[in-house]
């Protein structure tokens, strides 16, 4: 600043020295043609002092000095810069010479409340972050980063690392995304897809060998061995069957899973029609199923069909993994806040605790062998599961090896004045459960 005001004092004199050099100039000839000098004789000095001041005029700046440029604000000292990092739900750092600065409350719950102040490559422990976080290169863009274990083992996130200000102060934000969700239900699909594929592939392999075998003409003339052959494909075609069909009712719940049901639904009524299906159609094992339903129950709003399904999956599947002569007991009472509780348990060889997490997967097993020998599906559970979701319940599993397993489901009450038809729209309770 002191050099440019300067540079404007000096061209202010030069011009003065100027007007007053044309003042003498004037005042001169005027004198000499007073005391009676030639014109010639004048001629030539104003020439002369004509050229000079061209001289001197070619050295002044008619251009206005340039407006000193404003000391940009410091970005930490700005009030409304915490209020911004918290409003961003995500973790979000600003990082400076590799420490951190400032970060966020998402970004304390995550790395620690202690994190203000520390190294970034301490805070984060993580070898790719830490490198980029490191480097004093300056970032023409932001970079992206992907970390796998932050937070815990099974985390996957995307860390965002962008330039903010002066190349030379060094400050970088730093922005996680936790993409564990994403992956979780691409790796669901994939998994979904590479299994639906191996259930469907193991019966059609099957069934193709046969038809290959019975078109031999030797070998389709032996009537026993004829039909033997068609007896084990008409098992594979059901069982392929099953499996479709499973498939696409587990399809139909899901795309109905966020419209809750809207029709009211005896479920005491229900339970004894499935128990009673089961008593006449599986022989001495249904006749094992014992029924104990409170009375007066009230009804619950729920879809007929899909509690059918859930009771006919449940029952089924104690009857198949149950002891052979133990009871099958299904109990219908009322259960914690008004709500209706519907429990099966059975005797038979129990599941262990490390399964138990996982049986409601798509086509998880705890014996393969066994499963598929009683025309399972590994969708049964899921379907359940998917089942109390859409009703708004809960859904608990319990087992003991060697004892036997008992499965608890909780339906909410109806909504008052509760519509008896499915097309009159109300609006989805609000009670959510949770799932074991």
């Amino acid at each position: 600043m002191r050099d440019k005001s300067s540079a404007v004092t000096m061209n202010r004199l030069t011009i003065s020295q100027i007007t007053a050099s044309l003042a003498m100039l004037l005042l001169g000839t005027g004198g000499a043609l007073l005391l009676g000098a030639s014109p010639i004789a004048i001629a030539l000095p104003i020439l002369g002092g004509l050229l000079v001041l061209l001289i001197c005029a070619e050295g002044v700046s008619t251009r206005q000095p340039a407006p000193a440029p404003l000391d940009a604000p410091d970005l930490l000292g700005h009030p409304d810069f915490a209020s911004l990092l918290e409003g961003i739900s995500d973790p979000l750092m600003l990082v400076e010479r590799s420490r951190i600065v400032r970060a966020n409350r998402a970004a304390q719950r995550l790395l620690g409340t202690h994190i203000e102040g520390e190294d970034a490559r301490i805070a984060i422990r993580h070898p790719a972050a830490a490198e980029r976080l490191a480097s004093t290169a300056p970032l023409a863009e932001p970079v992206m980063v992907e970390l796998v274990g932050l937070g815990s083992r099974d985390q996957r996130w995307q860390m965002r690392i962008a330039p903010v200000g002066q190349v030379a102060d060094m400050r970088r934000l730093v922005h996680l995304v936790d993409h564990s969700g994403t992956h979780a239900a691409e790796r669901m699909r994939v998994d979904f897809v590479a299994n639906a594929s191996h259930e469907l592939r193991t019966p059609l392999a099957g069934i193709l060998g046969f038809i290959e075998t019975l078109a031999d003409p030797e070998l389709g003339k032996d009537t026993e061995t004829r039909q033997r052959f068609l007896k084990i494909m008409d098992g594979e075609a059901r069982r392929m069957q099953r499996l479709i069909d499973d498939l696409i009712s587990l399809s139909r719940i899901e795309a109905e899973k966020y419209r809750a049901p809207d029709t009211l639904v005896d479920l005491s009524e229900l339970a004894a029609e499935v128990v009673g299906v089961f008593r006449s159609s599986h022989g001495d094992r249904g006749r094992e199923v014992e029924m104990e339903i409170a009375p007066q129950l009230p009804s619950v709003q729920g879809d007929r069909a899909q509690l059918s399904q859930l009771l006919h999956n449940l029952i089924g599947n104690s009857i198949k993994y149950g002891r052979p002569g133990t009871p099958v007991r299904v109990t219908l009472n009322e259960g914690p806040s008004s709500m209706t509780r519907l429990t099966v348990a059975d005797e038979g060889e129990g599941i262990g605790p490390d399964h138990l997490p996982r049986l409601t997967e798509r086509f998880y097993r705890v014996d393969s062998g066994r499963s598929r020998a009683m025309g399972g599906t590994g969708l049964g559970l899921a379907i359940v599961k998917h089942i109390v979701e859409r009703h708004r319940g809960r859904f608990d599993i319990a087992s003991t090896l060697g004892k036997g397993t008992t499965i608890t489901v909780l339906l909410p009450p109806p909504m008052e004045e509760a519509p008896n038809k499915s097309d009159e729209k109300r609006r989805p309770s609000a009670l959510s459960g949770t799932m074991s």
